[in-house]
């Protein structure tokens, strides 16, 4: 976040296959950080965005932070959030980097601010089918007016993968979004690889689309 913060064959509308129901447990999620299971995570940055921004985040694993921190040498502090039970954060010297450790569904603008600019990589994706309603309205009351919101779904065929990531349809990114921003389609990109192919997929994009703010 910046405070300044179709492939053939490719399924739209319902046909989400088995991902309906499914869901990923905040356990299921630790334990993929704890053995490793990290295959979203890319070694750089990512290369459909620029750098150089007072950055929010949230993750409910610490080790990820702790992480994130080490990769970057970055010093940091860390320090509870009062208005959070249990929650810390992870703050850099420079403070232009700020991580929460917590459910995203804890935060809010009270504690948090609004945003000029949201980069979802690897977030909506990650969200159990049948929470992105909700995760969605909350990003909605983080964002300043006339922002913009970078976002990246996956495009595969959900019949033969569980997820996540999740296939997420732009018919469902419209019918999320549609009622408070304008959104375009920028760029699918190929990101097939051996892991793809391991999980039964025949292709596998990376859609990126920006969200303009009109509430």
């Amino acid at each position: 976040m910046d405070r300044s913060a179709a492939a053939p064959g490719a399924l739209e509308g319902s046909d989400i296959g088995s991902q309906k129901d499914r869901v990923v447990t905040e356990e299921e999620w630790l334990q993929k950080w704890e053995m490793g299971n990290i295959g979203f995570h890319k070694e750089q940055g990512h290369p459909l965005v620029d750098m150089g921004h007072s950055v929010v985040g949230v993750e409910v694993s610490e080790q990820a932070l702790r992480e994130f921190f080490a990769e970057h040498s970055l010093p940091y502090h860390e320090e509870p959030v009062p208005e959070i039970s249990g929650a810390k954060k992870f703050q850099s010297t420079s403070g232009n980097v700020s991580l929460y450790c917590c459910s995203i569904y804890d935060l809010s603008s009270s504690i948090v601010g609004k945003f000029d600019g949201v980069w979802d990589r690897g977030a909506l994706v990650a969200v159990n089918p049948c929470d992105r309603e909700r995760y969605v309205s909350l990003m909605i009351t983080l964002m300043e007016k006339n922002s913009s919101y970078l976002l990246v779904t996956v495009s595969y065929d959900p019949n033969k993968h569980k997820g996540p990531p999740f296939y997420v349809p732009e018919s469902e990114i419209k019918s999320l979004f549609g009622n408070h921003c304008e959104i375009k389609c920028l760029q699918k990109v190929d990101d097939f690889s051996d892991r793809h192919r391991q999980w039964g997929l025949d292709y596998f994009l990376e859609v990126l689309y920006v969200l303009k703010f009109v509430a």
